[in-house]
């Protein structure tokens, strides 16, 4: 009997936890075929969390619980999970319920069909419009800037075959970018669209430094563009201070006492100038920043806890 692991990472999510494994569970009893276990990591939650998930274990155990040492964070934590899921496929969404478990029922016919990577796609949401105005924008912006052909819309909600998640296990990449390296790896991606509802308990824990990350992790995962677009800009920025100086230079030179350059265009480019430096040298930061996390290899996550293992 082939098994399939649903895996979904957890921080302050005490309202949703129960709701959502009863929902994954009604969806489990539709395929009967298939043994099914679920996989929870909470994340150091500070609420009840980890009181209801050891609750949850005992009185089932097809629940199996990680509970990290600290907060590893919104990307290293999750992706643990897939990594420590045993199914044949592998299933993550999200515990706040804004990827709804009843779209796994449609995940896992086109599995058996013989697709190795199935993506929820979210195509409307019901959360702030200027919010989700500005995830696709990035999506659409770096998918255009990509070496490889990226998923829009996509945060990770969706099936991995088990080759899919061997391959991602051989990447060993402390900080990784699952939409980006599902797409890395080249299994093709069928794509299942979905309405994100709105968030009915609980807090969102992305703020803007988080969304920041994760943009930022996906320009550096998956393109050159930036450093190459530093490279032109101060190619043609010399060019055009070296023919300005020498423009300057020729006048002052033809008009010795009737031209005075003044203060003001000394500023104006100075300033000019140097704000474009610190642009890019923001860039060749975040460059340097995803090199030296990865060279460091920390372990993804350190655990304090396992239940039903």
């Amino acid at each position: 009997m082939k098994k399939i692991t649903v895996v979904s990472g957890c921080y302050n999510e005490e309202g949703n936890l129960e709701e959502l494994l009863r929902r994954i569970g009604a969806v489990a009893a539709k395929f009967p075929q298939y043994d099914w276990d679920f996989l929870i990591v909470d994340n150091c939650s500070t609420d009840r969390s980890p009181e209801i998930l050891r609750r949850l274990a005992a009185a089932d155990r097809r629940l199996k619980v990680i509970l990290n040492a600290r907060n590893f964070g919104h990307i290293r934590s999750p992706y643990h999970g897939i990594l420590q899921a045993t199914g044949d496929a592998v299933i993550f969404l999200a515990s706040d319920l804004q990827d709804p478990p009843e779209l796994i029922e449609q995940f896992i016919p086109l599995w058996e069909q013989g697709w190795k990577a199935v993506a929820g796609v979210k195509n409307e949401s019901k959360e702030s419009p200027v919010f989700f105005l500005v995830r696709k924008i990035y999506y659409k912006l770096v998918a255009r800037l990509a070496d490889v052909d990226l998923l829009l819309n996509f945060t990770g909600f969706g099936l991995y075959d088990r080759a899919l998640v061997e391959h991602l296990r051989a990447c060993e990449d402390p900080y990784p970018y699952l939409r980006g390296q599902i797409s890395e790896i080249g299994y093709p991606v069928v794509r299942v669209p979905f309405i994100q509802p709105r968030r009915t308990r609980g807090f969102t824990k992305n703020n803007l430094y988080t969304l920041f990350d994760i943009a930022m992790l996906g320009f550096t995962n998956h393109t050159k563009v930036p450093l190459r677009l530093a490279t032109m800009v101060g190619f043609l920025m010399a060019l055009f201070c070296f023919g300005v100086s020498a423009g300057y230079f020729v006048y002052k030179l033809m008009n010795w006492d009737n031209f005075s350059l003044g203060t003001a265009p000394i500023v104006v480019g100075l300033f000019f100038i140097g704000s474009v430096q610190l642009f890019f040298i923001g860039v060749l930061g975040e460059y340097i920043g995803a090199v030296h996390t990865k060279v460091t290899k920390r372990p993804l996550v350190v655990e304090r806890e396992r239940l039903n293992f």
